[in-house]
């Protein structure tokens, strides 16, 4: 198949949207942004300094005080118009991820359509969950009701990994609620955050409502908007241990939060399994997005009876997978998001061969043709892993299939519940009604799938996570209003 066009071979020097308007500052620092494929320079991004962090803050608190006030049914036609922008440059907003983040132009066009179910799901949140309570009469010549109102201005912080989907897990929301955002991109997806804001600048957004700084890693312009008082608190996707830290921080603050942290996440194969479905299951859970899947999975449970089976399938199919630029349709796998990715998966393969476990699928240093400087691994399969190992702990957010036999579906939930701290999600391919139901209901993890590599829920619903998967007051996605809305009851008598 033919390489599809990519929309720029660069695109400039990135500053900031602030107030409405985009803006630069000579003289301020910058980093550069490359294209993962190629390691080739798409972007100069400006980093930003106090006098900007202070812009976005003032900016975003003084179009809350009027955005509060927009009519319920003016909001609803923002969404509705942010709907039709995104599907109108669906493709756009596709390749542009490709070469931001190296993901395949499929993956990337179903994120963007992930995106459109959030402005949806946000629109449908607005018109049900948004209309509080009342009871008549809860007392003799006494009503009572709870109204929902917005809170203020918010920081998002998206991840390396899913740039645009983050963004759409939060602000589509928060523009619903009433609230207004500042979004502080990870530095590795900075040309996907300004594309996202270019799109959302058509809709017409009354000034501030929406706010975009880099901060590149001068993470500490983060916490200085967080401590300001006009913050009222935080959207997070990203990895447990930064995450934990602005929990505490939003604790000490009195700060609202949702933290949507690291997984360590399974997938059971019982013997009962339809293996060759289970196989595309599993490439999908381990290596789709070449393993850098919040809900994808490192650790596969096998039960002894198929094990072997499964492994010569696993092995046949995963060495066929074709890597390449993503915006080569025919490519099944991308690279890493950035080279420091690349390396943190190499060092998580050379732990396991240290502990002991036996790479029976080797993805480390791949030929890719026409692409040589790209930060590529191919799929790596794992065998002998056992659950004491730090590999069968802890998140690769690589290529990684960590194989591990099991005797029955209690070791595995077993595994599941006690092996990780982590408790994002698990799935089991089984054609036992009893034994999911059983599964279902017994792991200790808030996104479950049934003959399933990836159990991402519909936007409608929010994105489970527990244990150090999430600390908070609420989950992303529609579960978000409950972030950036706060009750007020009303007593009254009028008699």
């Amino acid at each position: 198949m033919a390489i599809l066009e990519e929309v720029k071979p660069h695109y400039g020097r990135l500053g900031f949207y602030i107030n409405g308007k985009w803006f630069s500052n000579p003289s301020n620092e910058i980093f550069v942004d490359k294209n993962p494929a190629k390691d080739e320079e798409i972007a100069q991004v400006e980093i930003a300094g106090e006098r900007e962090v202070e812009l976005a803050i003032s900016s975003a608190y003084e179009a809350f005080l009027k955005w509060r006030e927009v009519p319920f049914r003016d909001r609803a036609d923002y969404l509705s118009r942010l709907r039709t922008v995104f599907q109108k440059r669906h493709e756009e907003l596709s390749r542009v991820l490709v070469q931001d983040h190296g993901r395949t132009i499929s993956e990337a066009r179903g994120t963007i359509q992930r995106c459109i179910e959030n402005i949806e799901s946000a629109l449908s949140a607005l018109y049900s969950l948004y209309k509080g309570e009342h009871v008549m009469q809860l007392a003799r010549d006494i009503d009572c009701y709870m109204l929902w109102e917005p809170v203020g201005v918010f920081l998002i912080l998206t991840p390396n990994n899913i740039p645009m989907h983050a963004w759409s897990s939060f602000v589509p929301y928060a523009l619903a609620c009433g609230c207004t955002v500042i979004v502080s991109p990870s530095y590795q997806n900075p040309v996907a955050a300004d594309m996202v804001f270019r799109v959302c600048e058509e809709v017409g957004l009354p000034p501030g409502v929406m706010n975009l700084i880099h901060v590149g890693e001068k993470y500490f312009l983060n916490r200085t908007i967080l401590e300001d008082k006009r913050v009222m608190g935080v959207g997070f996707i990203g990895s447990s241990k930064v995450g934990k830290g602005l929990f505490e921080l939003c604790g000490s603050l009195g700060k609202r939060s949702s933290i949507n942290g690291n997984g360590k996440n399974h997938i059971v194969i019982l013997e009962d399994a339809d293996l060759n479905k289970a196989v595309e299951y599993v490439l999908r859970g381990c290596f789709g997005m070449t393993g850098q899947r919040c809900l994808g999975s490192d650790n596969v449970l096998v039960q002894k009876e198929v094990y072997g089976q499964f492994k010569e399938l696993l092995i046949e199919r995963s060495k066929s997978m074709k890597l390449g630029y993503g915006l080569d349709e025919s490519t099944e796998m991308g690279p890493l998001t950035s080279k420091q990715g690349m390396e943190r998966v190499l060092a998580f393969l050379d732990k396991g061969l240290s502990e002991g476990a036996r790479l029976i699928l080797d993805g480390r240093n791949p030929k890719v043709e026409g692409y040589e400087r790209g930060y590529f691994v191919g799929p790596c399969v794992l065998e002998d892993v056992t659950t004491d190992m730090w590999i069968a702990k802890e998140e690769s957010f690589g290529p990684i299939c960590n194989l591990i036999p099991i005797d029955n579906l209690d070791q595995a939930i077993e595994i599941i519940n006690k092996n990780t701290e982590y408790g994002h999600s698990a799935c089991l391919v089984t054609n036992s009604g009893k034994n999911a139901r059983k599964f279902i209901y017994q792991c200790n993890v808030g996104n479950v799938g049934i003959n399933a590599g990836i159990p991402q829920p519909y936007a409608f619903y929010p994105l489970g996570s527990r244990k150090e998967s999430f600390f908070g007051m609420a989950k992303s996605r529609i579960d978000s209003v409950r972030l950036f809305l706060d009750q007020k009851t009303v007593t009254e008598r009028w008699v």
